[in-house]
């Protein structure tokens, strides 16, 4: 029986690598003891990348400073990566719609001049106007400067003598772009990939 050190310690997240070691999910350390005790997958130590299965992770200790669990026998350091034994796909979600999202697909640029104004003077202009039965989508919304946003106004691009610097899709990202900064573990950096940078 696995008590946590502190309490709350079995809910915390266990980055989850595929068998090529590429990030496809997290999991709860609870789920992730439970995969490496099963042989389903191994632990990934942080700092020198050694892979364990569940014997000799036990074995490794619990170092200065390590979270770890409890059982009436042991302490488990907690493992912060894990890679599956079998698993060799990358699921495929869709990222959610929205603000700080499309920001980030846009790369907090003006979709018809292409410039990088501030963040506050970005706005959300829709292709095809929503007076014109538009939708709030990601085929349908782009980011606009304020000049440009003012100049289109409630027309589409076309009847503005406009035009796109690209063809607005939804994004094809990795899972991880919902995770916040704060969620994520110092270790897990280089297996994340990096969200666009801000100009």
């Amino acid at each position: 029986m696995l008590y946590a050190e502190p309490r709350g310690r079995l809910d915390e997240r266990t980055l989850v690598l595929n068998r090529s070691w590429l990030a496809i999910t997290t999991t709860t350390v609870r789920r992730a003891l439970t995969m490496v005790y099963g042989e389903a997958a191994q632990v990934i130590c942080p700092e020198t990348y050694e892979v364990h299965d569940f014997e000799s992770w036990v074995d490794r200790g619990v170092r200065n400073g390590d979270a770890c669990v409890r059982t009436t026998r042991m302490r488990i350091p907690v493992p912060e990566i894990i890679v599956l034994s079998r698993y060799d796909h990358v699921p495929r979600r869709r990222v959610a719609f929205s603000r700080r999202n499309l920001y980030r697909r846009d790369n907090y640029t003006c979709h018809y001049c292409g410039r990088h104004p501030t963040h506050g003077r970005l706005t959300i202009d829709h292709v095809v106007p929503r007076s014109q039965g538009g939708r709030t989508s990601w085929e349908n919304c782009v980011l606009a400067c304020e000049e440009c946003n003012k100049r289109k106004s409630d027309r589409s691009a076309m009847e503005a003598g406009m035009a796109l610097l690209t063809h607005p899709r939804a994004p094809s990202w990795s899972w991880d772009v919902e995770l916040s900064r704060g969620a994520r573990l110092p270790s897990w950096e280089r297996f994340l990939p990096r969200p666009p940078s801000r100009p």
